[in-house]
């Protein structure tokens, strides 16, 4: 049925998408929902089923005229309250509601209004935003590169120099020419799962078809990021031009960007940045007279993390329900409306100007063997000099801490760093990690995205991992029962500890992570319990009262 939709919605392609129309329509229009089934040819329950899934296309969201981040580190901070006082002030409490994550981390105090985000001390004028139309507010956010030469941080030069590379390098070479030096750069996907970038790229090239897709994910919906929102903010035309070069590459005529509504800002950005090249005759038909031929298409998303998982963020922009498929068969063969497809997130594609510039070998000798390149980071507001930071793939993770961050403001007991399904690490634990693969995998943590999240010793440990559990089962696309099932039962178990005193099984919740590790359809529901495991052995002293005496206690 998923392939036959896939295949239905892909007959109008990009230009008239499905997900744009059911965005549009929202999930309360029965009329609409009919007219736009017939007009492509699908049912009504799967606009409407579309439509429904979404946290921002519902009626539930299209009541309220404010949402608050409730996002990891805003928790953390502690600051959210206030915002809500503050807003209950200007309006009904049941039109505030709540959404994850604004990225705006390093500010906290984040909410979104009219449209837009503000942070910091926004909610302290809010006379001069509530009822008038505003921009929100321009975070300040600290920057700053530990390389000689900065890569991905570095200041743009302006759209002529920037693309040199582009008609000098990328179109006076093949498609495998190009491949090869993105696998001898060894760069590895930056989403979290560090898969080589050039092996990804070089199926996609070989998959029999002649027609192909790159898809740019930008739906960074961890809680504790904001490296993509600063990437498509600051820096729009590294993005955009490491999606042109791998669509040279595999043979693509069509890339589309697949931004989260979260990030508004984002979307105008990436907007003029395209305006920009096509004002320049960097996209279009026979670009610089090569005969290749490129064109974006922006999909905003509507509030949904699994997006962030490939074969979700596919489905999604298909008009589909975003559940996660089975794989193989994998993207690279069959991926979006049934194609081949590259799908890279946004600091992945932004590495590739400085690989396409100076070579795949300067780009490994930056960096670790396994682990090349640089890495961004982003620090929570609970530093002391929060922000983003560019490092080379092995830097101790203490000079990220002491010397980038300065420190933490108050007593941190744990950083929870590479998003809700990553690592939690303790702070005795920082003097022995790199910031790498290897050294956090080894260790049993995940660098992941690179965000980072600290856990304050004045936070209960018990009331983080219900925190945990809560974001997984909200999150959830609810096609496999150990992610649906597993993590709303988890967090049942914890909340009871917390608020009833019925103490947890320990071997019934070791039974459920376990289910969860092996049983889940994809890492969304197989990651959640890593952090959680995390807990349970560094802050087993802290966790014992809720946990029944014995068996593993």
């Amino acid at each position: 049925m998923s392939r036959n939709i896939s295949a239905l919605s892909g007959r109008k392609g990009l230009d008239d998408n499905l997900f744009d129309r059911i965005v549009k329509v929202g999930a309360t229009s029965a009329p609409d929902h009919e007219l736009l089934a017939k007009e492509y040819l699908v049912g009504e329950a799967t606009t409407f089923g579309a439509a429904s899934f979404y946290d921002l296309a519902g009626e539930e969201a299209a009541s309220k005229k404010a949402l608050v981040c409730n996002g990891s580190a805003c928790l953390c901070a502690g600051t959210q309250g206030k915002v809500v006082d503050e807003l209950g002030k200007h309006m009904d409490e049941s039109e505030i509601g709540s959404v994850t994550c604004l990225g705006r981390c390093h500010e906290n105090a984040a909410f979104h209004y009219g449209g837009w985000n503000y942070s910091g001390t926004a909610i302290d004028r809010l006379d001069g935003i509530i009822g008038k139309e505003g921009t929100g507010s321009k975070d300040a956010c600290h920057v700053e590169s530990l390389l000689d030469t900065p890569i991905l941080t570095a200041e743009f030069p302006g759209v002529d120099s920037y693309y040199a590379a582009f008609r000098d390098v990328v179109l006076k070479n093949t498609g495998d020419e190009l491949i090869a030096e993105v696998k001898a750069s060894n760069l590895r996907g930056r989403g979290g799962a560090g898969f080589p970038a050039g092996f990804k790229w070089n199926a996609a090239k070989e998959a029999p078809g002649d027609k192909k897709y790159i898809v740019c994910n930008a739906d960074e919906g961890d809680p504790g990021a904001y490296i993509d929102r600063y990437l498509l903010e600051h820096q729009p035309h590294s993005v955009l031009f490491g999606v042109m070069a791998a669509g040279y590459a595999v043979g693509a005529d069509e890339g589309c960007l697949y931004i989260r509504a979260e990030y508004p800002d984002a979307v105008q950005v990436i907007g003029r940045a395209i305006q920009e090249l096509e004002e320049c005759g960097l996209l279009g038909d026979n670009i610089c007279g090569s005969g290749f031929a490129f064109s974006f298409k922006v999909v905003v998303g509507a509030g949904s993390y699994i997006c962030g998982e490939e074969t979700a963020l596919l489905a999604s922009i298909e008009g589909r329900r975003p559940e996660v498929n089975v794989r193989p068969p994998y993207p690279t063969t069959e991926g979006l409306f049934g194609k081949p497809t590259v799908v890279n997130n946004v600091e992945s594609f932004a590495n590739i100007h400085e690989i396409v510039a100076n070579g795949g070998a300067a780009y490994a000798a930056v960096g670790t063997g396994k682990s090349a390149g640089p890495k961004l980071l982003c620090l929570d507001g609970m530093f002391n000099r929060p922000g983003l930071f560019e490092v080379p793939m092995g830097t101790p993770l203490s000079t990220v801490v002491n010397e980038l961050g300065q420190g933490f403001r108050q007593p941190v007991k744990a950083l929870h760093i590479g998003g809700p399904l990553g690592g939690l690490v303790p702070v005795a634990r920082i003097d022995s990690l790199t910031v790498d693969f290897e050294s956090f995998s080894s260790a049993g943590f995940l660098l992941g995205h690179g965000g980072i999240v600290c856990v304050p010793d004045s936070f209960p440990m018990i009331r983080y991992v219900e925190h945990i559990l809560d974001f997984c089962a909200s999150e959830s696309c609810g096609k496999c029962f150990p992610c649906r099932l597993g993590s709303t039962r988890g967090h049942e178990l914890v909340s009871g500890a917390v608020e009833g005193g019925a103490l947890i099984d320990r071997q019934l919740f070791e039974d459920l992570l376990e289910t969860m590790e092996k049983g889940s359809l994809c890492a969304h529901g197989g990651g959640t319990p890593l952090p959680i495991r995390n807990a349970l052995m560094y802050f087993n002293d802290e966790l014992k009262p809720y946990f029944r005496q014995g068996a593993g206690s």
